[in-house]
């Protein structure tokens, strides 16, 4: 009887897990609402991240997909959460000019100071004055 290692004992190691971590990154980013919220609720992490700390709730956002993004914030998705390059969901919303996402995540509780650069600076980079505002109002 052989022992495993600890490395190939890890969920994250296992082809059938990590097939489905890819199929619910595809589902954020494509914004199929009803089934990734099926697949939080059936007990996949609401933070999920992927192999660059992109979490289910910045693909989403950074694709713009606003029913997607409410559904996991409804689902405990935490809206600072940075990924491996310091950038938020807030942030990377503002980068591609998803002003509905934005507005929502700000409504839960994003931090528009959060992050590098912080959505704050992006909507100055980009001259937007209705997003700092709207940051201002938080």
């Amino acid at each position: 009887m052989s022992e495993q290692t600890p490395e190939t004992d890890e969920p994250a190691h296992d082809p059938e897990v990590l097939q489905l971590a890819s199929k619910v990154f595809d589902l954020a980013r494509h914004g199929d609402t009803a089934t990734l919220a099926a697949y939080v609720d059936a007990g996949v992490p609401a933070n999920l991240t992927n192999d660059r700390g992109d979490s289910l709730l910045m693909l989403a956002a950074y694709h713009g997909h606003p029913d997607a993004v409410t559904a996991l914030l409804d689902r405990g998705a935490d809206p600072d959460r940075p990924n491996d390059r310091g950038q938020t969901p807030l942030a990377g919303a503002v980068f591609k000019g998803e002003d509905e996402v934005a507005r929502i995540l700000v409504q839960h509780g994003a931090d528009p100071a959060a992050g590098t650069p912080s959505a704050i600076e992006a909507a100055g980079v980009f001259g937007r004055q209705d997003l700092l505002e709207l940051f201002q109002g938080k």
